[in-house]
């Protein structure tokens, strides 16, 4: 029988079985390999992803943080070392240089600067000519005629100020039965047997709250004068006239919350507690020509909450969050300022030019304000309706320009921040589309701020909260008289004196805004030389 080729034995074949195996063997280990390297190397790779994301977002914010600090590092360097040149233009100013400021607002200025100098006391000295150049050089003749009145050369001079003594004298008389004996009246002091008088207090007072001088500096100049008077004597006179017209102070307060556009602003007050000092702030809420301060010991809203609650109209301020609270407890709505929205692209002028472009939106919108003022609309029905024809489409290009400047810029840098600014107050920023007696900005507070900053540098501090409050209830009357064309020092001579018995039923008609000198019945009292 021959055998066939399956039953025929062959050791090679044998070894190919063993390779095979051993092969598929090895095949099966690689691929076992190949699998648990490709998931080492997923995991790798995710782990890579997640380190390059991590590695791109700290770029991306420390891309940000420099580019922020870049900005506050120029905006400091131009504030600190910069000269002056290169602070923001007033709108006034930029209105100036493109040829469209007012040219008759100059000239009211100039006739104004014109009659405060005719209030000048006028006295005439005569200069004559000079014996030796009396006589003609030609004719020898002596009796030389005036040739018209003469030439006038006008010298501004200083007189010191002074103060005077004055001294009332109580007539007393008797009757000859010796049963009789009267007295005439003492007159009304700001202080009972007090040795100032009205006059002086009002000088102190306008001196502190509308020149800034702190006391230790007005005992100085009064020692000078004559008048040698110790600074906690001041104080006291100081607090006194507080004390005095508060319930003006407090009457304008209640005024200003009634009036339909309110602008409102703070800023700190440094407050001496237990030998050092702690913040207080100073508010300030003004409408038309009437300016309150009021004053607090926290920045919190509970200071406009307690002045504005229940009013209605509308509020201008700035974006911090303690107005809020104003239209919960009011029928106000906000209305921002566009003079922030400008501080804000002018500050990021040095890392991004494009905020040019802003600036002129901005002006542009300035540039209606200005049209409707030399057209004499201003707060009338057509200058709303100059504001819908040409202020609303800049709007919208504004907004067009913003939605796309946005993505080209960093949310932390000055750029960013000044876009993301605008766009979260862009519904308040146009309320003055919708009343023509809303402000584009809210700089008529922060200028009522600057007589605080003023005196806050020069003054330092005041001693306690209650000090404070008499502070803010002085400021009140000396702006609004200033704001009203009322010289301060004559209104509070008048008013300290009157409102110790003026009916509280009358007391509007002693606000600065109101305010008319006391008219005398018959003469004078006698005055008896000293």
């Amino acid at each position: 029988m021959v055998a066939g080729p399956e039953d025929h034995w062959c050791p090679w074949r044998e070894e190919a079985e063993r390779l095979r195996g051993q092969v598929e063997g090895l095949r099966e280990r690689l691929a076992g390999l190949t699998t648990q390297f490709e998931g080492k190397l997923n995991v790798l790779r995710a782990s890579f992803d997640t380190l390059k994301a991590a590695s791109d977002a700290e770029i991306e914010r420390l891309r940000g943080k420099v580019t922020q600090l870049s900005g506050e590092i120029e905006s400091m360097k131009r504030r600190l070392l910069g000269p002056k040149s290169e602070r923001m233009p007033s709108i006034e100013e930029s209105l100036a240089q493109e040829g469209e400021a007012d040219p008759e607002l100059a000239w009211s200025r100039r006739r104004e600067n014109a009659a405060l100098k005719r209030q000048l006391e006028v006295i005439r000295t005569l200069h004559q000519v000079a014996p030796e150049k009396r006589r003609c050089p030609r004719c020898g003749r002596e009796n030389l005629k005036p040739l018209g009145e003469g030439r006038i050369t006008a010298v501004t001079e200083h007189v010191p100020e002074r103060f005077i003594r004055h001294e009332h004298v109580q007539e007393i008389l008797s009757c000859p039965c010796g049963e009789y004996v009267v007295t005439a009246e003492v007159p009304q002091k700001v202080v009972d047997r007090g040795r100032y008088g009205a006059g002086f207090v009002a000088h102190l007072v306008t001196a502190k709250c509308a020149d800034s001088i702190p006391l230790y500096r007005l005992e100085k100049e009064y020692r000078r004068i004559g008048i040698p008077i110790k600074r906690s004597t001041m104080t006291d006179l100081f607090h006194r006239a507080a004390e005095l017209t508060r319930p003006l102070s407090e009457r304008n307060l209640a005024l200003v919350a009634k009036a339909e556009v309110v602008h409102a602003d703070e800023t700190s007050m440094k407050v001496l507690d237990e030998g050092k000092c702690r913040n207080g702030f100073l508010w300030t809420f003004l409408a038309d020509n009437v300016i309150a301060y009021r004053f607090a010991s926290s920045r919190s809203g509970e200071t406009p909450k307690q002045v504005l609650g229940g009013s209605k109209g509308t509020l201008v301020v700035d974006a911090y969050s303690g107005y809020n609270v104003v239209e919960e407890v009011s029928n106000r709505e906000r209305a921002a300022c566009h003079a922030h929205v400008r501080r804000y692209f002018y500050e990021a002028l040095p890392t991004a030019p494009e905020a040019k472009r802003a600036l002129e939106f901005i002006l542009d919108l300035y540039r209606v304000e200005h049209e409707a003022t030399e057209q004499g609309i201003v707060r009338t029905p057509a200058h709303l309706a100059l504001r819908g024809e040409r202020s609303a489409p800049i709007r919208d290009r504004f907004k067009a320009w913003l939605d796309a400047e946005k993505p080209r810029h960093l949310p932390k840098g000055p750029m960013g921040t000044a876009i993301q600014y605008t766009l979260n107050n862009w519904d308040e920023l146009g309320r003055f589309l919708e009343n023509e007696r809303i402000p584009l900005d809210n700089n008529p507070a922060e200028s009522a701020l600057r007589r605080v900053a003023l005196g806050r540098k020069n003054f330092l501090f005041v001693g306690h909260d209650q000090a404070g409050r008499n502070v803010a209830g002085l400021y009140s009357l000396v702006a609004t008289c200033e704001a009203n064309d009322v010289n301060p020092i004559e209104y509070l001579a008048d008013v300290l004196l009157r409102v110790q018995t003026h009916p509280m039923s009358r007391i509007d008609d002693l606000l600065p805004q109101n305010w008319k000198p006391l008219a005398r019945d018959g003469p004078p009292p006698a005055q008896v030389a000293g």
